[in-house]
């Protein structure tokens, strides 16, 4: 075989084309040219827009929420504080490996049905999904336990009230996102919030934190807030109103009690109620405050205010008669009627016997205009400066509309609505020296305003009045052992297809003590009663007792009454 030397092969001795090698070479520094663009056109001219697209998809603002106000009583006790919780979130598309068995302890834990959960987790589209908010952080520590894949937590606070429905209408409640929505979260959602803090940072697609992007803006915390509240007084409210409805199959109660030197609140409940730290129990008609949103037709506890304005005004004496004859009266075509036949009474009998026909004869003597002024200087058809949310104006027709009919019905209560808040309110100006005390659920530390309404001399008159309505010729039942109490029941139908029903009615009672020296006033409302009677003497008189007894031995008020036993006090009746 013969050998050809490398050098001497006939490839090499081929002459290829000079063209080609310049166009390859063209080529390559083309493309060196274009790449060079293109960097500079990335780097230079569009580096804005691309840091944009790039903080969208990395970037995030986060907000630092800022620690809420806890809410106390007046003695210190927390009612409503924010306790650590966290936020179940996940990416859907990351939880398919999770296996039937972990789906269903997570469905369990977060109190949702597994077909919901599944459908939550169905949505692969997105890369976030709230699967619950405010999760306790015992549950939270199980769900972690699970090692569900794309299942995440993220920190955050909850509400918590330890009293739960004993002070649901009064505190209200918050949402998930920490913001006051009823009661007093609400009305002071402001100062209870504080204001948030801000970072910026560049997260990873499984939402880690991979660095700061600029300082750190700290959060400022909520200030806390201590309301007029005894909770001790507030737990009493509870539990004498929630036996009532019990007791009377009743189907709604309220009561207030409200101290006469400060016009604070120191305890205000409603029933229904529900439990705050659940919101499976938050049905409409559970949350409505109704000592302040509902209102309703007074009935007698009306009667003193009338009483009084006819003695303030020298239209009447503590001795002038009125006879109410067999407990029938004739006037403008209608038939007033009282309970029993009463005969002949003065101002103070009239209040003690309740007599209708009394009022009505008393009424007689005052102008629509005169009775008109009064009533809204007692703060009737206004709506009370509590700052309450929902807080009722009530009804009070002007005085030009009035027939002497209803001039005569308003004298005794019928005719205008009230809440319970304004008529505790009023009975300040009996407590008081003829002047009535603006209400607050904050607790004060300064005198507050008044407005004069009676003068003094008729006040105490009135006073006087109450404490024999309450006496033993009265509504005994109101008596408190140990104490001198005054007061007035009311008995009120209810208005049903717009005809006053004869089953349906309102039981009041509203008073004060200690006689000699007022400290609280004590209203109570119980809303339709159908066992153990309806009027308001037999059926809020003795809830009241109970209340103001316990309420007055709670603030250390010395007894203003001889104190006897039940039983020294049956031996001595039964003597009789």
């Amino acid at each position: 075989m013969r050998h050809v030397p490398f050098f001497d092969n006939p490839v090499l001795r081929g002459q290829l084309p000079t063209w080609r090698a310049r166009l390859v070479l063209v080529l390559l520094l083309a493309s060196f040219v274009v790449l060079a663009g293109r960097a500079l056109f990335l780097q230079g001219l569009s580096t804005e827009f691309l840091q944009q697209q790039g903080e969208r998809r990395y970037e995030r603002t986060l907000t630092l929420a800022a620690t809420r106000g806890k809410i106390f009583d007046r003695n210190g006790v927390v009612l409503a504080s924010s306790v650590p919780a966290r936020a179940i979130w996940t990416i859907p598309e990351d939880t398919k490996p999770a296996t039937a068995d972990q789906l269903k302890k997570l469905a369990e834990l977060l109190g949702l049905s597994i077909a919901d959960l599944r459908a939550r987790l169905a949505d692969v589209d997105r890369n976030f999904v709230y699967l619950k908010r405010q999760v306790p952080m015992d549950i939270a520590e199980q769900i972690k336990k699970l090692e569900i894949p794309g299942i995440h937590q993220q920190a955050e606070s909850r509400r918590y009230y330890p009293d739960g429905g004993v002070t649901a209408h009064l505190l209200g409640f918050t949402s998930v996102e920490d913001t006051g929505q009823e009661g007093v979260e609400l009305t002071f959602d402001k100062l209870l919030s504080g204001t948030p803090g801000s970072r910026r940072v560049i997260k990873d697609r499984l939402g880690r934190v991979i660095e700061d992007v600029q300082a750190v803006t700290e959060p400022v915390n909520g200030r806390d807030l201590s309301l007029s509240i005894d909770a001790r007084l507030q737990y009493l409210l509870y539990r004498e109103l929630s036996e009532a409805v019990v007791r009377h199959k009743a189907a709604a109660a309220s009561a207030i009690i409200m101290d006469v030197r400060t016009g604070e609140i120191l305890a205000l409940s409603s029933l229904p109620t529900f439990d705050p730290n659940r919101r499976e129990t938050f049905h409409p008609p559970n949350l409505r405050n109704r000592a302040i949103t509902d209102t309703f037709e007074p009935g007698s506890i009306m009667k003193p205010f009338t009483a009084a304005l006819a003695l303030d005004l020298g239209r009447i004496n503590t001795n002038t008669q009125f006879q109410t004859g067999n407990g029938s009266f004739r006037y403008q075509g209608n038939t007033i009627h009282d309970v029993s036949r009463n005969g002949t009474l003065n101002v103070a009998g009239v209040l003690r016997r309740s007599s209708n026909i009394g009022m009505t004869m008393i009424a007689e003597k005052l102008q629509a205009r005169e009775m008109w002024e009064r009533f809204t200087e007692l703060g009737l058809g206004r709506a009370p400066q509590l700052g309450f949310p929902g807080a009722a104006p009530g009804r009070l027709r002007p005085w030009d509309r009035w027939r002497l009919i209803e001039k005569a019905t308003m004298a005794y209560g019928y005719g205008l609505s009230v809440s319970l808040l304004q008529v505790a309110r009023a009975y300040t100006v009996f407590a008081r020296n003829g002047d009535m005390v603006a209400p607050t659920l904050i607790k004060r530390d300064s005198d507050p305003t008044s407005v004069k309404v009676y003068s003094p001399q008729v006040a105490q008159l009135v006073r006087g009045m109450l404490e024999a309505a309450a006496g033993p010729e009265g509504t005994k039942a109101a008596q408190v052992q140990g104490y001198r109490v005054a007061g007035k029941s009311g008995t009120a139908r209810k208005i049903v297809d717009g005809k006053y029903s004869t089953k349906r009615y309102r039981s009041s009672y509203v008073g004060f003590a200690p006689v000699s020296d007022p400290r609280i006033v004590v209203a109570v409302s119980i809303d339709e009663p159908t066992a153990g009677g309806y009027y308001g003497g037999a059926v809020a008189a003795p809830i009241f007792s109970t209340i103001v007894g316990g309420s007055l031995r709670l603030m250390g008020v010395q007894p203003d009454a001889p104190f006897e036993s039940t039983i020294v006090a049956g031996v001595r009746e039964g003597a009789q």
